[in-house]
């Protein structure tokens, strides 16, 4: 995993941040998560937690991604509280996306903590 600081984001970048940020604030979940397919177009998503199912919010824009027909990916990131991308988020961006696909890891505030790469 490679990690490093991101003072300075690409506005698509950006941009997923900031969706990301609102889906979580809209929807009232612990995370949100967007991804930029290779063809430009972005997927959000929000935590899932039903009583037969449960995937985070990096795991379900994998998902809408996947359902929606994307290739592969650029770019994804989340929005947590949480220190670190869970394993599990990573590989569901390395199998669509590969292992260097960036992940832009954001606090609530949507300022961006890190970036990580999917592999």
């Amino acid at each position: 995993m490679t990690e490093s600081n991101v003072p300075d984001l690409d506005p698509e970048d950006r941009k997923i941040v900031t969706l990301a940020r609102s889906a979580r604030a809209r929807n009232g979940v612990p995370e949100g998560a967007a991804v930029r397919d290779d063809t430009g177009r972005t997927y959000v998503a929000g935590t899932v937690a039903l009583a037969s199912l449960r995937l985070s919010a990096l795991q379900t824009a994998v998902a809408m991604a996947v359902a929606s027909g994307a290739k592969s990916l650029e770019a994804a990131a989340v929005v947590t509280e949480a220190e670190t991308v869970a394993v599990a988020d990573r590989a569901a961006v390395r199998d669509l996306g590969g292992a260097a696909t960036p992940v832009l890891l954001a606090g609530p505030d949507g300022v961006v903590r890190a970036t990580v790469t999917a592999g």
